[in-house]
């Protein structure tokens, strides 16, 4: 991988430009307005948002998280002049109340997450993420460990690989890709995001390649997602973030992709709902909703937001207030220690 020698602040400032990023703050304004306030940057990347919650907000510590040690060196360097108003961690956003717990942190008032892969991983070449340039096929947001997307697509037998393409990737061509990939490492290993473009593109259809974006798209995203257990992550740190939240607290969620969106948008329905039966003439306090819906379904940027920033063009935004505690019914089971 390349990393920078000497990655700057400055550097890190002019590479990324934070998706909604007023919008995230006017969202989470309410919350942490409160005198004492903390935040956790659960995605914290290159510190674009987290930097802008420190600006607005003077008396806001943020708790920023991320799996990438080198996202956590650049906004880390980035975000040294706030002093001890910020604090890095190398950790996955499931493990927030762990993270919280060592910190002594016993609630906060607001969670941010911004979804997907980052400005940095998509910047740096070789770390394989990108299908517009060739670079070995790593795709591991934190390349300190795991196997490498090179692993999956030469250890998974056809139907595996069939399945993550078309779980993850939404790739309705998934059986044709698995199978071209299958008998091209039959030849020799796959290694380089070129050969993956280049075979994903012969194995679709000539009409399908000519609408819907670039051909390995999708191919490229059910990869990642697999690679880094994206999926699974999310599923654990949407009720866990949840739980960190103090009440009156509130969390924001930007997706970019369905899949995101969908988990992201049922676990806010889930808490915004009375959990009791139907036909009970009085809802217990038990079974009353413990979280408000902010935003209105799911925002999108508008044209001002996409002329500024490109890479807003697919975000779905939601918002959501912790009104109560959990019922204990509905609580997350506690994380194993590993």
């Amino acid at each position: 991988m390349d990393t920078p020698t000497n990655p700057d602040a400055r550097g890190a400032a002019e590479r990324h430009v934070p998706v909604l990023l007023e919008r995230c703050l006017e969202l989470l304004a309410p919350a942490l307005e409160v005198e004492g306030a903390v935040m956790v940057d659960s995605t914290l990347g290159m510190g674009g948002h987290t930097e802008g919650v420190l600006r607005r907000f003077p008396h806001v510590r943020v708790v920023g998280l991320d799996r990438d040690p080198q996202a956590i060196a650049l906004a880390s360097e980035r975000l040294a002049p706030f002093g001890d108003r910020f604090t890095g961690v190398h950790a996955v956003y499931d493990e927030i109340r762990d993270v919280l717990a060592d910190l002594s942190i016993p609630a906060v008032q607001g969670v941010l997450m911004d979804l997907g892969v980052s400005s940095l991983q998509l910047d740096e070449v070789e770390r394989g993420f990108s299908y517009a340039q060739d670079a070995p096929l790593d795709m591991r947001m934190d390349a300190t460990t795991g196997p490498t997307a090179a692993d999956v697509l030469n250890t998974y037998d056809e139907r595996d690989l069939a399945r993550v393409l078309r779980t993850y990737g939404e790739e309705r061509f998934a059986p044709r890709i698995a199978r071209a990939i299958v008998r091209a490492r039959a030849t020799a290993p796959l290694a380089r995001t070129g050969e993956l473009v280049d075979l994903v593109r012969a194995a679709i259809p000539a009409a399908a390649r000519a609408t819907g974006g670039h051909p390995a798209k999708r191919t490229f995203q059910a990869l990642r997602i697999e690679v880094n257990h994206e999926l699974d992550a999310l599923a654990r740190a949407l009720p866990e973030s949840v739980e960190a939240l103090a009440v009156g607290g509130r969390i924001v969620v930007e997706a970019y992709q369905s899949l995101e969106d969908r988990m992201v948008k049922q676990t806010f329905a889930l808490g915004a709902s009375v959990s009791a039966p139907p036909d009970l003439p009085v809802v217990p306090d038990t079974h009353q909703p413990y979280l408000r819906l902010v935003t209105r379904g799911a925002e999108e940027a508008d044209e001002a937001e996409l002329a500024r920033n490109p890479r807003s063009q697919s975000v779905r935004l939601r918002a959501a207030e912790r009104l109560r505690t959990t019922p204990d019914h509905l609580r997350p089971a506690p994380r194993r220690a590993a």
